[in-house]
């Protein structure tokens, strides 16, 4: 795993009494969470008796592996590792819901002909990351047409280029390669959105942090449930407090643009447990891993809203 602490924290947090609680989170700087990046600039783990390293890992599912191997309390990630622990056995709790993306798409180069509905994607040749999100998707949104494709597997770095080159007529990628394809394909862009999959950008603790450590788990919550209302009262400042965090890559207005298609708002409710048995479901008809099936009931076990409820109550809505 490429694990590094960020250079940012001892710069942003400030010192801290030696009573402070320490606790270890696996987070990027990213568009989708702003309630971790007002919290930091603003304070609020501070206040909370919080002595918090970040780390970093290159994709969410290392997170969760690190999470799970007992390297860090908690861990920020996209929902799908959870469906996939879920059905390994793996330990840990779903705590938080910070965002979900709402602008899940299939691009297309129209050089390989125009596609108007989800039925002319039929015969295409559709690339995607198989195994992931994006692949689950994309299977959905064919299902859903009733057609079939030869879905095509590449890392996710190869796909713009794939389609430019005409080796594919469109791809499912990860939305951080949005832009990518309609920059790269310019007036051959085209894109399909068809509902039906919000990607959901959720914390997840270790057992630790739920059972022993759950004064610090109080803490870390309510410190951002204070930053989402931050968020929410002013949105303006929280996409500054974003584009200071990732050190300008995206500017205050990108991120304007690029919320249009995020719901921001922290919460815990049984649609992120339905999702999951849903992907869980379809990782074991794919074979990717053999066990078996997850029932509602035994995901909302992996959940542990106390935390939140505590920070928030209106925020959890579970049986």
């Amino acid at each position: 795993m490429n694990l590094y602490t960020f250079a940012f924290a001892a710069a942003l947090l400030a010192p801290f009494a030696a009573s402070a609680e320490e606790m270890t989170f696996a987070w990027t700087p990213n568009p989708q969470t702003p309630q971790v990046d007002v919290a930091i600039q603003k304070g609020y783990f501070n206040d909370a008796g919080l002595d918090i390293t970040f780390v970093a890992f290159n994709t969410g599912r290392e997170g969760f592996e690190a999470l799970v191997g007992g390297q860090v309390d908690v861990t920020f990630m996209a929902e799908f590792p959870a469906a996939v622990g879920a059905l390994t056995g793996a330990e840990f709790a779903v705590v938080g819901d910070l965002a979900r993306y709402t602008g899940s798409r299939v691009i297309v180069n129209t050089e390989g002909g125009a596609v108007a509905s989800p039925e002319d994607l039929a015969g295409k040749r559709i690339g995607t990351t198989i195994g992931t999100n994006v692949n689950f998707y994309l299977d959905e949104v064919l299902k859903q047409a009733g057609v079939q494709a030869e879905v095509v597997g590449a890392a996710p770095p190869d796909l713009v280029p794939a389609l430019a080159r005409g080796d594919l007529d469109a791809i499912v990628p990860f939305p951080t390669f949005y832009g990518a394809a309609e920059s790269t394909l310019g007036d051959t862009y085209a894109e399909l959105r068809e509902p039906g999959y919000e990607v959901h950008y959720i914390l997840a603790a270790s057992p630790k942090m739920t059972g022993e450590r759950a004064a610090a788990l109080d803490a870390f919550m309510g410190a951002l449930a204070r930053a989402d209302a931050d968020v929410k009262a002013d949105p303006q400042a929280a996409m500054e407090a974003v584009s200071a965090s990732m050190q300008g890559a995206m500017t205050p207005e990108a991120l304007g643009a690029m919320w249009k298609d995020v719901d921001v708002g922290l919460k815990l409710d049984t649609g992120l447990a339905d999702l999951l048995v849903a992907e869980a479901a379809w990782v074991l008809s794919k074979g990717v891993v053999k066990g078996e099936a997850v029932t509602t009931d035994a995901m909302l076990g992996h959940f542990a809203p106390d935390a939140l409820k505590k920070a928030a109550p209106d925020a959890v809505d579970l049986p």
